[in-house]
C-alpha cells in the first residue's frame, strides 16, 4: 500500500515539473528576452600550419616526399570570408637526380639519394648529405560554410593561395673541404628553380568557445610553373631552360590562435 501510494507521489510530482518548469522558461523571456543566437566573430588569425606532401609532375622526377611549415596571418570577417597572407618552408630528405654531381663525385660511390661521396682535398673520401629546400610566400583568400547555427565560426573552409615558390638542391658541404662544390661551383649543381604557384585547401576549422583550442585539418592541392634558374648544369653539360609544372599533394594541420575583436555589449561592467 505505501509503495502505491509512493508511485502515485513520484507521478504527481513529474507532472507538476512538466508544467512548471517550461512556464518558468516562459517567464524569464518575458523578463529577458528569448535567448539571442550567437553570431559570427570578426578578428585576426595567426596560423602555425604543418603539412605532409607527395610530389608530382616535375618535381616528383627530382624530390621524393617533403614537409611544408610555416606560419599564416588571416583576417576573418563577421560574413566568414579570410583574407591573409601565408609562407612555409619546404624541407625533404630524399633527392632523386642520380646524375647529381656525376662528373666530381668518386666514381667508386653510388648514390642513394641522400649521401654523396667526394674526394676531400686531404684524399680521404667524405660523405655529403643532400635534401630538398624550399619556401613559398603568397596571399590567400577563402571562405567558411557554417554548419552549426550554435557555432556560426565552425564549418568547412575553403583557401586559395597564390604567390612565389622556390627549391632547390641543398649540397650541404659543411666541412668546406671538397673544392668541386664550392662557392660559385655549388650554384652549376643545385637546381634552384623557381615560379608561381597557386594552392587549393579544402578541410574543417573549429573554434573552442575559449578561444584555447582552435585548429583546422583537411587536404591541399598545390601546381607551380617554375623555370631552373642556372645557366649551365655541371653534371650533365647542358643548361634546362625548359618550363615545369610542379605539384604537391599532402594532408594539412594547423593550430589558430585567434585574436576577435570584442563587442561592447560583451563586456561585463560591475
Amino acid at each position: 500500500m505505501y509503495r502505491s501510494k509512493g508511485r502515485w507521489l513520484q507521478a504527481v510530482c513529474l507532472i507538476v515539473l512538466l508544467y512548471v518548469v517550461p512556464g518558468h522558461a516562459q517567464d524569464n523571456e518575458k523578463l529577458f528576452g528569448p535567448k539571442e543566437k550567437p553570431k559570427m566573430r570578426k578578428g585576426f588569425l595567426l596560423m602555425g600550419n604543418a603539412e605532409g606532401d607527395i610530389p608530382g609532375g616535375d618535381l616528383a622526377k627530382e624530390f621524393g616526399n617533403n614537409l611544408r611549415l610555416g606560419p599564416g596571418l588571416v583576417y576573418k570577417t563577421e560574413s566568414n570570408w579570410l583574407f591573409g597572407a601565408k609562407c612555409d618552408f619546404i624541407t625533404g630528405n630524399l633527392v632523386k637526380v642520380d646524375s647529381l654531381c656525376y662528373n666530381v663525385r668518386d666514381k667508386y660511390s653510388g648514390f642513394n639519394g641522400k649521401l654523396l661521396e667526394f674526394i676531400n682535398s686531404d684524399g680521404q673520401r667524405e660523405g655529403v648529405p643532400v635534401y630538398e629546400r624550399g619556401y613559398l610566400i603568397g596571399l590567400q583568400a577563402g571562405k567558411i560554410i557554417s554548419n552549426s547555427k550554435l557555432h556560426p565560426d565552425n564549418g568547412w573552409v575553403l583557401m586559395t593561395s597564390a604567390g612565389f615558390i622556390q627549391h632547390k638542391i641543398d649540397i650541404f658541404n659543411s666541412t668546406k673541404d671538397i673544392q668541386q662544390i664550392r662557392g660559385v661551383n655549388l650554384k652549376g649543381y643545385d637546381r634552384l628553380t623557381n615560379g608561381s604557384y597557386i594552392d587549393q585547401y579544402l578541410g574543417y576549422i573549429y573554434f573552442s568557445k575559449t578561444q584555447l583550442v582552435n585548429f583546422t585539418l583537411g587536404l591541399d592541392a598545390l601546381f607551380a610553373v617554375t623555370q631552373d634558374q642556372r645557366a649551365y648544369l655541371y653534371d650533365v653539360m647542358h643548361s634546362d631552360s625548359k618550363q615545369r609544372l610542379d605539384m604537391m599533394f599532402g594532408i594539412r594541420a594547423g593550430w589558430i590562435f585567434a585574436i576577435f575583436k570584442r563587442k561592447s555589449e560583451e563586456l561585463n561592467f560591475e
